[in-house]
């Protein structure tokens, strides 16, 4: 039998309506976990930022070998999370899985700027381990907190995902004026001290997090569901991740080749990593707009719902790409075009990405068995890591046809699956609704 984490004392609960006595303001716990995965997403993003240049400019890895590299650590980076969440549901509950993930990570970035070879590997072997057991489960604590106020979980999401995107933006900005100022190794240094401001920040404001354990508190939730039920529901959850998995692979073109482009495609002088601080700014200002727009909705009973903002976010990914193709055909092919070409993707694909990643969140945390919720969050994780090996493999075709055309491929990709989700949507939309009335 599975021992969760120990129960710190409870927090008072937020005001309520008085009508209905439902909480009306987010828990205290989400602003923890903000500040904890924007210190984390600094570590993360400030290695990735620099990843591809680091490999061709200090390793001289051939662009197969970085496709296949960078491919490979994004998928391992988002398949460790299924481990990690299968840990955390069986033995060592929420809380310990995220601290335990926590110190690979700073271990991670610290071997990984040493220099070798092998030290090169075993980083990113530590970095995947890491992120596997701690991602999944600070995104389940997050749907935790909201087991007395699920109307507001897919808001919450949203301003957590803003605490991620925050980490993103500042990460490439300062890990380039690092890496041009003192070297690759301090650069490498700066992502593990990310990760340990993540760590105290988690651990010095556990009270407010509730009982991080393997449920959702003290709601229905927590009575077994019917296996039936519970079969309907994961099979439903898996054909959402199989549609995503093309949004990532579109996504993560942003590592790979869209820094290529940055570097070699763009008529500007700064460095080209910095270009990927563009989506997470784009995330930080678009959210507070999108958040009071499904609000708006929500008053007037229009609120789409959330597979509906998940195909929103396929039509904008479509378009980002459309986008970059145009680039490429206005003299980007051959030659450097401005940086709003870029600039513009980056948005473009910003609002893609608040439309589908936090709502794919808050979707796992709502509709999967609560039994079985980490395992989920796990595989939720699992899709986003083979979209990352497929971005990797796909950008191996970078060198080989025009540029517009690659980015025309990425737009097909994007397409078919938004037109998948189309077909798809009735009938998920019943296993849904089934859960609580509305999905």
């Amino acid at each position: 039998m599975t021992t969760p984490d120990a129960a710190p004392p409870r927090t008072p609960s937020a005001p309520t309506d008085g009508s209905s006595g439902r909480a009306r303001s987010h828990p205290t716990g989400l602003y923890v976990l903000f500040f904890t995965e924007l210190a984390e997403r600094y570590s993360f993003y400030s290695m990735m930022a620099i990843l591809t240049l680091y490999m061709d400019e200090s390793l001289h890895f051939s662009p197969e070998v970085i496709g296949q590299v960078y491919g490979g650590y994004v998928a391992a980076v988002f398949f460790m999370p299924l481990a990690g969440g299968l840990l955390a549901d069986r033995w060592l509950g929420f809380y310990r899985a995220v601290i335990v993930g926590g110190v690979l990570i700073g271990v991670g970035q610290l071997v990984l700027g040493v220099g070798t070879l092998f030290t090169f590997f075993a980083g990113l072997a530590l970095l995947a381990c890491g992120t596997g057991m701690l991602k999944p489960n600070v995104s389940t604590i997050v749907g935790n907190l909201y087991a007395d106020r699920p109307e507001l979980r897919d808001s919450g999401f949203n301003i957590f995902y803003m605490g991620i995107n925050t980490g993103s933006f500042i990460a490439p900005i300062v890990v380039s004026y690092l890496r041009h100022a003192f070297g690759w190794r301090v650069a490498f240094a700066s992502a593990a001290l990310g990760a340990v401001v993540a760590l105290a920040i988690f651990i010095s404001f556990r009270r407010h997090l509730g009982q991080p354990g393997r449920t959702s508190g003290p709601r229905a939730e927590n009575v077994e569901t019917a296996g039936s039920d519970s079969r309907a529901r994961v099979s439903a959850l898996l054909v959402v991740f199989a549609i995503v998995i093309a949004f990532w692979v579109a996504f993560y073109q942003n590592g790979f080749t869209l820094t290529l482009w940055a570097r070699d495609n763009t008529a500007t002088s700064l460095a080209p990593e910095t270009f990927q601080s563009v989506n997470p700014l784009g995330i930080i200002l678009f959210s507070p707009l999108l958040v009071g727009l499904w609000a708006a909705l929500r008053r007037r009973g229009a609120e789409p719902s959330t597979l509906g903002k998940m195909l929103v976010g396929m039509v904008f990914t479509v378009a980002t790409f459309v986008t970059m193709m145009a680039a490429g055909l206005a003299g980007g092919d051959s030659d450097r075009v401005s940086a709003g070409w870029l600039v513009g993707a980056y948005l473009l694909i910003a609002v893609a990405e608040i439309c589908l990643s936090p709502m794919g969140l808050s979707l796992v945390t709502r509709i999967a068995p609560a039994r079985h919720r980490g395992t989920m969050m796990g595989a939720w994780f699992v899709a986003t890591a083979l979209g990352g090996y497929l971005a990797g493999f796909l950008g191996t075709f970078w060198y080989r046809m025009p540029h517009s055309e690659f980015f025309l491929l990425v737009a097909g990709v994007a397409a078919a699956a938004a037109g998948v989700l189309v077909v798809a949507k009735p009938r998920l939309q019943a296993v849904f609704a089934a859960v609580d009335g509305k999905a």
